[in-house]
């Protein structure tokens, strides 16, 4: 009954719209009050504090860092006029640029919001132009960004890392192979859509203009080169490359393309300094709700649960995919993992299912849930970003959810998709 009455407590707070570290640091504390009264109040703070002091976080402000430094200055606008360049001929012309270049940024970002802000402004007139309509436009911006939390260096995946322990550079090879077929099958549902609307495209550019665009954004693609090729050649540690992207960006954005000063530099660093606040706030209260389950042993409750129901691995792949999807659809990624993760892991490993496997469903699902309606993250910052209402752009998104859908499913149910690359590249 106690316990009924705190899940309900907390369900009141996020429906009131406190913030996520009430929403999940209250109930923690009166659980902690109701069951473990005897525990001395300092091991709280400790379980607090020891919820962000791990190295591995320390990638997370930096990616944050790199991507507002690049979204502000020419990296963003470059890497996609190389995507252009290379596939704005194509039918579909810039739906592919869409897609292709919400791949790139997200391939330098790490974060999905970032990504909706910096594309939009950039390419929203242009799909216009091409004939594309508004509902398809937005929803196209606003689902292209997911691809961020897949491919690496991607935060999300930063964070179930440092939940679970599972390496992160195997991580960001699976998110690598899991974003390829996501941005593929949001390229064939444009092909598809360009077909039906006869939208236009770009004149096939001849082969040396797209050398010279390449050779044009050289800069540019130094970004990805260095973070991706570090990281897989076993150069550098993803947290080692996060803080060369940031001096990288600096470097570029202020004594190459003289994009930036002294006085943006400080804006981006407060606005990076305020992002990462946010998220390690969430990080450190999740590291006492995880202290929680642990002690109450909730995994092992949940594995008794599913012995005595004769449910099996397909069953517990199917409640997964529910629960992240209906949690997605009203609380951020990060709050997401720290409330699911935890319980779930464990009854993951003890069905046989490869950590990274469950990391990539895992992550997807929170990527879905970042455009599904009514709380999806990615829907309110592309009404702000663009100034358009939020129902036009949930009309848009409806039919790219699906296209999710399709994929979750072939995710979930095909590990092989997941495992290739990190088995290609670590055995």
């Amino acid at each position: 009954m106690i316990l009924a009455l705190i899940l309900l407590l907390a369900i009141v707070l996020l429906v009131a719209g406190f913030e996520m570290l009430l929403v999940l640091g209250v109930p923690a504390l009166v659980y902690k009050e109701a069951f473990y009264a005897r525990l001395p109040d300092a091991a709280v703070v400790q379980k607090i504090v020891g919820g962000i002091d791990h190295s591995t976080l320390l990638a997370i402000p930096f990616f944050i860092f790199a991507a507002n430094l690049m979204g502000s200055g020419q990296i963003a606008r470059q890497l996609i006029g190389v995507v252009k360049a290379l596939v704005g001929h194509t039918r579909g012309g810039m739906g592919h640029v869409v897609v292709g270049g919400s791949m790139a940024f997200g391939a330098v970002s790490g974060s999905a919001p970032a990504t909706v802000a910096a594309m939009g402004r950039m390419v929203y007139p242009e799909l216009r132009k091409a004939g594309y309509s508004d509902r398809f436009s937005l929803g196209l911006l606003v689902s292209s960004a997911e691809t961020a939390l897949l491919i690496p260096p991607s935060i999300t995946l930063i964070v179930y890392g440092w939940i679970t322990g599972t390496s992160i550079s195997r991580l960001f090879a699976g998110g690598l192979a899991v974003g390829l077929v996501l941005g593929l099958a949001f390229a064939v549902y444009v092909r598809i859509q360009a077909a039906r609307d006869g939208v236009t495209h770009d004149p096939r550019a001849p082969w040396a203009d797209r050398l010279r665009a390449i050779w044009h954004a050289k800069w540019a693609l130094g970004m990805p080169v260095i973070i991706l090729g570090g990281i897989y050649s076993g150069i550098i540690t993803p947290t080692e490359a996060a803080a060369v992207s940031v001096v990288y960006a600096i470097l570029v954005e202020m004594f190459v393309f003289r994009a930036l000063d002294l006085k943006g530099l400080a804006k981006i660093t407060e606005d990076s300094a305020v992002n990462t606040s946010i998220i390690f706030v969430l990080l450190a209260m999740g590291g006492l709700i995880s202290f929680f389950v642990t002690l109450a042993q909730v995994p092992n409750e949940i594995i008794a649960f599913l012995e005595a129901t004769g449910a099996g691995k397909i069953t517990f792949l199917i409640a997964v995919n529910l629960l992240f999807f209906v949690a997605g659809m009203f609380i951020d990624p990060n709050s997401t993992l720290l409330v699911l993760v935890p319980p779930l892991y464990p009854v993951a490993l003890s069905f046989g299912i490869d950590p990274v496997h469950f990391g990539m469903l895992v992550t997807l699902n929170v990527s879905l849930g970042m455009i599904t309606p009514p709380f999806g993250l990615d829907i309110f910052v592309a009404s702000s970003t663009l100034n358009k209402p939020v129902a036009d752009i949930i009309r848009g998104v409806w039919p790219f959810v699906l296209v999710n859908l399709i994929v979750l499913l072939l995710i979930t149910y095909i590990p092989q998709i997941s495992l290739f690359i990190p088995k290609l590249i670590y055995g």
